[in-house]
């Protein structure tokens, strides 16, 4: 498991990430991560409970968080729909409490919580051509990691270059302040699940098949995910 301050050699920043790169904000994301695997799809069903949160409660969620290793600013709770805010839903699955559920045809994450309930969180997911679905595993962890970009990426962005050595955690990383990074078989399949500052980026597809979470979420998330948690992902 790497934890506080993990390497990781990741790949693709996203479109947005990239003109932030070039001025020299290498901001979030969906940087990655190439070549999808061939996986099996699977299908479940989610359904969510009517109500939800308001956007006054948000502002309240998704709040400041000023303890972490770098302070963590408020969400801008106006820049999402409402729909991916986090809650409680009913979720009818096989699967066993604990096992993290992704769904990128409907933009969401869920985590079993069992008694046919599991917490959704809103999400950004793999922009068209590098959508995946199957079963891996959280093969290890990363609290505020490092970012490495791949040689191939440096080729095609040489403005990445400076990062070669990694670029330091913080607040810009494109990691994000933690990470999840799923495997199969013992191997890193190069798809993580990562916190992102960018709230309009929920509800979208943006990255090169990574799954991004509010900061708060993500927090949230891994603080409740051990290594070896099952992840399903979801067909589009």
């Amino acid at each position: 498991m790497i934890m506080d301050g993990g390497i990781a050699d990741d790949g693709d920043i996203d479109e947005v990430a990239r003109l932030r790169l070039g001025s020299g904000l290498l901001n979030r994301r969906s940087f990655l991560l190439g070549s999808a695997v061939g996986l099996g799809a699977l299908g479940l069903a989610g359904c969510a409970t009517s109500g939800g949160m308001s956007r006054a409660e948000a502002a309240k969620v998704y709040g400041p968080m000023p303890d972490e290793k770098f302070p963590i600013p408020a969400v801008d709770v106006s820049k999402i729909d409402p729909k991916y805010y986090r809650r409680t839903v009913r979720y009818d699955t096989k699967e066993a409490a604990g096992t993290i559920i992704i769904d990128p045809g409907h933009y969401y994450v869920y985590r079993i919580e069992g008694d046919g309930n599991a917490t959704r969180y809103g999400a950004n997911v793999g922009r068209s051509g590098f959508l995946w679905s199957g079963e891996a595993y959280v093969g290890r962890k990363a609290e505020w990691p490092i970012w490495t970009p791949p040689k191939e990426m440096i080729q095609r962005q040489p403005e990445a270059g400076k990062y070669a050595g990694g670029m330091p955690p913080g607040l810009d990383n494109p990691l994000g302040a933690r990470t999840l990074y799923l495997y199969q078989n013992g191997v890193y399949t190069l798809y993580t699940i990562y916190s992102t500052r960018i709230a309009q980026s929920i509800g979208t597809g943006v990255s090169s098949g990574c799954t991004g979470l509010l900061t708060q979420d993500m927090i949230q998330l891994y603080s409740r995910t051990p290594v070896g948690t099952k992840v399903v992902v979801l067909p589009a």
